[in-house]
């Protein structure tokens, strides 16, 4: 169980640093800016504390928003993703998540995919809708969600595959 703490503890931490320190300084064309940060959201594991996972990612939203002086859009947009999470790991997932037997370093890649590209959609388009809000700039909303979301999406992938251990 020490170890399991220690371990989420420490890639909680890894991942705000990467974060706030090189990822926020990234600023592609103006519109693209990847947010690695939901990879701890979409690979917690699934038989925890549900209650333990949002405070933990409102906590990594918030932590976020604290050192990118971004008013709590970060917050906002982890804690509805891991609150949606349940019924995108059922959608991606099917009967592996009915039986809380799922492990994602043994999902198909086609079903993680699908499952990256679900969550950090979502969340882009929070965290952008509420950083811009402003119903008249729908167009930039969507094109920073889209770039922005397709970066992340193959850092996730890509980190995703360089640290998982297949046995």
């Amino acid at each position: 169980m020490n170890n399991i703490v220690f371990s989420f503890s420490i890639r909680f931490i890894v991942l705000v640093l990467v974060q706030v320190l090189i990822l926020n300084h990234i600023n592609f064309l103006g519109n693209i800016n990847p947010y690695l940060y939901v990879i701890f959201i979409c690979l917690f594991p699934v038989s925890n504390n549900r209650l333990l996972f949002l405070l933990l990612s409102f906590l990594l939203g918030l932590t976020v928003d604290l050192f990118s002086d971004s008013g709590g859009v970060h917050a906002a947009a982890s804690v509805t993703i891991a609150f949606i999470r349940p019924v995108v790991l059922k959608f991606c997932f099917g009967s592996v998540y009915e039986h809380q037997t799922i492990k994602f370093k043994n999902v198909d890649f086609g079903a993680k995919t699908i499952y990256f590209t679900i969550l950090v959609l979502a969340h882009h388009i929070i965290l952008f809708s509420l950083e811009i809000f402003n119903l008249s700039k729908i167009l930039l909303i969507l094109q920073k969600t889209l770039f922005s979301g397709i970066f992340t999406i193959l850092l996730c992938l890509v980190t995703s595959i360089i640290f998982s251990r297949k046995t």
